[in-house]
């Protein structure tokens, strides 16, 4: 009974703590840290979902500060830990609202939170939960809930990258931009490539200092063409490709000799694309390949 109660509240869990996080091994820790403290005491719980929501979260509070200290010395740009929201086990993601909140663009946007605010917003806006429930979970007042909830919204919606105010995308709409987006760049098509890219397009490229990744952001329309068109561009014999959704949106999964070796994502503008996010450290695409190596729900066939 004991394990039924935790593996029922584990997808919700790792939900909880990966939009706190941003990453997925350390999101994984957190919930084993909290199955560890439900184990000794589980008999005393009378609500065992409020209970873990509260451990959860707090083992992120202590987390949130030493992970913002190693961001500051990353090597190149910081993204999250990307994962395959089609597999159950990383809590929800079947609404748009629900995709929406574990994007990648909301996830690195948060880093401009205190881990209050974050907490705040992440439960409120990502789970529903109410400022009561939310002031008991970080043993504050509901006034100061509600506080904490409207500076985390202000300090969102500065720029540079503002949370959008718009409806969110419907993947639906992503697939077939990301389809023509990523082959005209590979097949070296920049005048082609530059029709479908916003003119202030920005690309933003993590390799931790691993493996080869652009270290600075690269902007604007003609730049970021060929930027791509000589990271994709060129036909290598032991890489193919696929497409799965990653983070709530369509992405472009690449692999040499079977190895997960990048994820690229796009975020549109109307009928353009606004940024790109390439991710290839191999330490945050770790997880995913795991997921990958359990799941059928890969789509598109190797190229």
């Amino acid at each position: 009974m004991t394990t039924d109660a935790f593996t029922a509240q584990r997808p919700r869990l790792f939900g909880l703590a990966y939009r706190m996080l941003g990453s997925a091994h350390d999101a994984e820790d957190v919930v084993q840290d909290a199955w560890l403290r439900w184990a000794g005491r589980e008999q005393d719980v009378e609500n065992p979902a409020a209970w873990l929501t509260t451990v959860v979260t707090r083992l992120c509070l202590n987390r949130l500060d030493s992970a913002r200290a190693r961001r500051e010395t990353y090597v190149g740009p910081w993204l999250p830990e990307p994962i395959l929201t089609t597999d159950p086990a990383t809590g929800p993601a079947a609404t748009v609202e629900e995709r929406e909140s574990v994007s990648l663009a909301l996830l690195t946007t948060l880093e401009r939170l205190t881990p209050p605010e974050r907490a705040v917003y992440v439960l409120r806006e990502a789970f529903g939960h109410s400022h009561a429930e939310v002031a008991a979970v970080l043993d504050v007042t509901e006034a100061g809930s509600r506080q904490l909830h409207t500076r985390a919204r202000r300090h969102l919606a500065q720029p540079p990258t503002p949370v959008p105010t718009t409806p969110p995308t419907d993947p639906a709409d992503v697939g077939p931009l990301l389809a023509r987006f990523v082959a005209a760049a590979r097949e070296g098509d920049v005048a082609g490539l530059e029709a479908l890219l916003a003119a202030d397009v920005t690309v933003w490229s993590d390799g931790g200092g691993k493996v080869s990744a652009a270290r600075r952001p690269v902007h604007g329309r003609d730049a970021v063409a060929r930027f791509l068109v000589g990271v994709l561009g060129a036909r290598r014999p032991r890489r193919s490709g696929a497409a799965a959704e990653i983070n709530g949106a369509p992405a472009a999964i690449a692999f040499v000799d079977g190895v997960l070796d990048g994820v690229l994502t796009i975020e549109p503008a109307g009928e353009q694309v606004a940024t790109v996010r390439i991710l290839r450290n191999p330490e945050k695409l770790a997880f995913l390949a795991g997921q990958l190596s359990r799941s059928a729900g890969l789509s598109g066939r190797p190229s």
